[in-house]
């Protein structure tokens, strides 16, 4: 990978719907060279997938919820299935296995706290395995980002 194909990578990662002919004004390349660029970085794996971000509030999903969750145990049959269960919610935006106090670190995007509460039901007070879970309310998104570079 080199400084071209950074810059390509720049430029998609903000918006994946740019063409060819414009990624290539602003890297200095010609189309065909972008588009063998972009299709490499595609089978290579370095971009994973183009998505479409939604707005929360439009689709009245606009209370996003922070949960810490402890485990009781933490064998492996335990954390795959915790985290199988997390892969397939779908309130939950990420999940994250972590080091420190807690196991996993969870973003959910629900509609209200009733929604929330549903979801503590399920995933937490009616599992075997979870100690105990912190809740966080976000009260503004400052800041929302997939970016890597």
């Amino acid at each position: 990978m080199d400084d071209k194909d950074l810059h390509i990578l720049r430029l998609v990662q903000t918006n994946a719907r740019l063409t060819a002919e414009t990624i290539s004004e602003r890297v200095g390349l010609s189309s065909a060279a972008v588009q063998k660029r972009l299709k490499k970085l595609k089978e290579t794996g370095v971009i994973e997938r183009e998505i479409a971000v939604l707005s929360p509030k439009k689709l009245d999903r606009d209370l996003t919820v922070i949960v810490e969750v402890i485990l009781e145990r933490e064998n492996r049959q335990q954390l795959e299935a915790f985290k199988k269960k997390m892969r397939t919610a779908p309130s939950v935006q990420q999940c994250y296995y972590t080091t420190g106090e807690a196991d996993f670190l969870l973003i959910l995007s629900v509609r209200d706290i009733k929604e929330y509460e549903a979801f503590t039901q399920e995933h937490f007070f009616d599992a075997s395995n979870i100690s105990r879970f912190k809740t966080s309310i976000v009260m503004d998104r400052v800041k929302t980002s997939l970016d890597v570079l």
